[in-house]
Formats: C-alpha cells, structure tokens, sequence
C-alpha cells in the first residue's frame, strides 16, 4: 500500500498542517501547491541560500520560471541537493542565463516547420500537435523553453481545432504526436476530445502521447483517465525518466496502470551533464524501465536551447553508453542515441559502428567484444529490379492500405525506379560556378 515517506509528510504538513494522505495523492491539490519560488523551495525544504546566491537565482527565475510539484521536491536529497539528480533537473543555476553564441530559441526550427500554428510537419507521414505549453514541473533542460509557461501562447480550443482540421485535410499524415507542456494536464474532457477527433479521421493510423507525469506528477494517472485513454486505441504514450531515482513507488504504480490498460509504453532519456552521464547510472535505468514495462527508446543528446550549455555533453560520452549496453544488456533494453539535428533535420542516429569493411563477396563486422568476423554474402541473389510495375513483380505486393508517397534524402538515390543521381546542396559553389559559366 502506498503511504507517505517521511520527507513527503513534513513538505505537506509544512504546507498546511492539516494535510492529508488523499489530498497529497490528489494531483489537483498538488498542481495548486506547485513550488514557484526560491523562498518556498527553501520552506519546505529547510534548507537556505545565502544573499548573493539567492539573488542570482531570482534574477534565473525572471527569464525561466520555476515549477516543481510537492512530490518531486520530495524526492531531492537535503543532505546533498546540489549534486541530487533531482534538484539539478528541477531548481535553476545561473548557467542558464549564460547564452552562447550556438544556442537558439528555436534549435529545432518547430515554428519554421509549422503550417499552421501549433503543428510541426516534419517527417513525411507524421505530426506534432502541440496541445498545452503547461507542465506541472518546468524541466531546465526543456528544448521548448521559449514556450513553456508562457501564458500568452497556451493553445485555445480553437488552435487545437485548426491543428485537427490540418490533418484531416493531409491524407499523408498518419501517426499524430501529442505535445507541449503536457497533454495529460488537460482535462480528462479535453483529452477525450481530442482523441476522439483524431480517431475520427480515417487516415490516422496512430496517436502518441508524450509526457513526464508518470515522473513528476503520477497521482495524475487516475481510474478515470485510464477509462478515457482506454477507448482509443491504438494508442501508445512515451514517457520521460532521465535517472532511476525517479523510479518511485508512485512512478511504477502510475506506468503499471498505463500498462494494464494495453496502452504501449516508450521512454525518452535526455543525457545531462552531471545527473545521468555515467554507463552504470544508465544501465541501470533501462533495467527498471523494462522492469515495469517501458520500453527505452531514444537517448537523446542535450539540445542547442538558451541556457542548457551545462548540460551538455560531448557526443563521445554518448557513444561511449552505448557501448556499455549493446551487447552487455537485452536488446529491447537498448534506446537509439540521437541528435535532434539544429534547424530542423530532424533525428539523427549517432551508434557506435559495427560494419568495418565489406567487400563483393564478404563484409567484416566487430561485435561488443571486439571480436571480428567475416559474413559471406549470398553467391545467387536473384536482385528485384523495382519499375513500379507491382502487376508483373515476383514479390507479393497485396499490400493492404499501402500508398505511396515522393521520395526523398538517401531513399531517392535507392530508388531503381528514379533517376537522380545525386544529391546537391541549393547554395554549392561549384554547381553556382558551372551554372554561371554557361
């Protein structure tokens, strides 16, 4: 049975005297009791800044503001906050007012991307639907920053609206992403309204959810929610742990609901300088993910945001987990390392290489160990030239609700059927000086 821990009862009788066990499990009355400043962090967690350095966190909070739920302060080590995981997650340092001449409001071009407001058309077949800039605890190393707790750009209705009504009107899309702030601090109406939308329109296959309330705010995953993300199926959620101490008993039982309820559940991990940078801190936190039931799936490096320079770290140590789990763990227990490309690329896999050398015949490979060896390829490979002739192809082509889309990137060049040859940047020099000489 869950109870509360000791810290977790004097923040909330430190709060009001009179607090109860169900009102600390109530996510409404934690949202209202949200810490928004430095002198309330400093209450309920009895500890204290000196002048100066409670000046340069103030000056911190006026540029990015402060939320952090009852719940997840009670996680933070008094003894040690300023090296707890916690703490350097949720409370702010002056680095963050520290802006580098590569750091961008918008690292990852979402607002060029945008066809209309609140969508990001990205990929070919997929969408971002932007539908809340709030989020019960403010994440310092938040890539969408310049959004987040601004309330002058919370979505309406009405945006929501023009977003669905977007994609309704493009066929191609068919796996729409719910984002913001956080979907799941909408109402259970709200949510149920707009699922109920998208599931209304034919051509979407899938929704996804991304959200850290299983991790800051897990009291929000109550029966009643379940009973609203229950009726939309398929629907899968990607939650947000960064360090298995956010893997509380409150935590697992708000993922085992999700679980239990059939909906699929992801994890995105961002690397931090100094809270989750070390091979062992992250082994450790796939093995309780898969533990209850989420699959790891990206490990992302630290975005170009305003203020996150300390949190960033070089892409080697990236590199350098991956090594440590591939092969030393289970497979599904293994996310993908990527870097969300700066202006709008999109993700880009960043993995340790495997393939060293191939030849006609072989292709030499290394495994986790360092071993290397030799894969001979097939003597009789009967290649299938691709014409888009499906009636006269060798190959089963029944495909049910198969379309096609133009192709684009490296895929065009694979194309038999398509005769580009190669793939050449607008603005390069030497193409501009045969163009001129001509």
């Amino acid at each position: 049975m869950l109870q509360y821990n000791s810290k977790q009862k004097i923040i909330a009788q430190t709060i009001n005297s009179d607090t109860s066990l169900s009102q600390w499990r109530d996510w409404k009355w934690q949202l209202r009791h949200t810490v928004r400043s430095v002198e309330s962090f400093e209450k309920l967690l009895g500890v204290q800044f000196d002048h100066d350095e409670k000046s340069t966190l103030i000056k911190t909070l006026s540029k990015f503001p402060l939320s952090i739920t009852p719940y997840y302060l009670s996680l933070i080590d008094t003894d040690d906050y300023k090296n707890d995981p916690i703490y350097k997650q949720s409370f702010p340092v002056i680095s963050e007012t520290l802006i580098t001449d590569h750091e961008m409001k918008d690292p990852l071009a979402e607002d060029k991307d945008s066809p209309v407001k609140g969508v990001t058309h990205r990929y070919p077949d997929r969408v971002l639907l932007q539908v809340s800039n709030t989020c019960a605890m403010y994440c310092r190393h938040c890539t969408r920053k310049r959004k987040v707790g601004d309330m002058d750009s919370i979505p309406c209705t009405e945006e929501i609206s023009l977003g669905i009504d977007y994609i309704r009107k493009t066929p191609v899309v068919r796996d729409v992403l719910l984002s913001g702030g956080d979907p799941l601090l909408l109402s259970d109406e709200n949510i149920d309204w707009i699922l109920t939308e998208l599931h209304n329109i034919p051509h979407v296959e899938i929704v996804r959810i991304g959200t850290r309330i299983p991790v800051v705010l897990p009291y929000r995953i109550t029966d009643s929610l379940i009973d609203v993300l229950k009726k939309h199926p398929p629907l899968w959620i990607n939650t947000h742990f960064n360090h298995p101490k956010e893997l509380t008993s409150s935590s697992k039982e708000a993922v085992r609901k999700l679980a239990d309820a059939g909906i699929p559940l992801g994890n995105q991990t961002v690397l931090l300088a100094g809270i989750n940078d070390c091979p062992e801190i992250i082994k450790k936190l796939v093995h309780q993910l898969v533990k209850n039931r989420i699959r790891p799936y990206y490990l992302y490096q630290c975005d170009l945001s305003e203020g996150l320079d300390h949190f960033r770290t070089p892409v080697g140590k990236g590199v350098e987990i991956m090594e440590r789990l591939i092969g030393h763990t289970s497979g599904f227990a293994v996310p993908t390392y990527v870097i969300d490309a700066p202006g709008g690329g999109g993700k880009i896999r960043v993995m340790p290489q495997y393939l060293i050398s191939w030849s006609t015949n072989k292709v030499i490979l290394r495994n986790y160990e360092g071993v290397i060896t030799s894969y001979t390829e097939p003597t009789d490979y009967d290649s299938i030239t691709c014409d888009r002739n499906c009636d006269t192809c060798k190959l089963n082509t029944e495909l049910d609700d198969a379309s096609e889309y133009k192709a684009i990137g490296i895929e065009k060049l694979l194309l038999d059927w398509d005769k580009t040859v190669s793939l050449i940047p607008e603005d390069n020099e030497r193409i501009s000086r045969r163009e001129n000489e001509h």
